[in-house]
């Protein structure tokens, strides 16, 4: 194996890890939000998902993100539950979108406006995925609530990927 690709596996292995650190400690926050937006979350792990969006390309990213909420789902005992599913599709098209988005716009746009992306693509990713389960697009109505938090958090994420990055850059 080279040396550099060796490299990159070990950073994607840390990445892997912290991520689900930064998911299950998210899970553990008391958010007093959920009495009006039930399953609001600050997205923390997305913060790594930018990071290596920024530093190993969208590729990496999805893998990090599809590794983060399959071990994580196992570990608490939700794999291929409602939760996984949720958490499976929001992190992966949410992944992909910020990637392209990066990819395509990146000079256009800050890493907040990516971020803000990532977020409400997660956001409408969920609850299509709950309008499979439960037979029914009206949940869709439940949006514009989700998309109230989502944009604050997503703001956030943004923050402090880029201050991550300027800090320790992998470049």
């Amino acid at each position: 194996m080279e040396s550099s690709n060796a490299r990159r596996i070990v950073y994607l292995g840390l990445m892997t890890g912290l991520s689900m650190g930064l998911h299950i400690f998210e899970s553990m926050i008391p958010m007093p939000t959920n009495l009006v937006v039930p399953g609001a979350k600050l997205g923390l792990a997305n913060i790594v998902s930018l990071y290596v969006i920024m530093n190993f390309g969208t590729k990496d990213a999805v893998i990090v993100a599809v590794l983060r909420t399959v071990l994580t789902s196992l570990m608490a005992g939700t794999f291929l539950t409602v939760t996984f599913f949720f958490s499976f599709f929001g992190g992966l098209v949410s992944a992909l979108v910020m990637g392209i988005a990066y990819k395509l716009f990146g000079k256009h746009f800050s890493m907040i406006g990516i971020s803000l992306l990532g977020a409400l693509t997660h956001n409408l990713t969920q609850l299509l995925v709950a309008a499979v389960f439960i037979e029914n697009i009206g949940i869709l109505l439940y949006l514009p609530y989700m998309l109230l938090f989502a944009v604050p958090t997503g703001i956030f994420v943004g923050i402090v990927t880029n201050q991550v990055n300027k800090y320790y850059s992998i470049s």
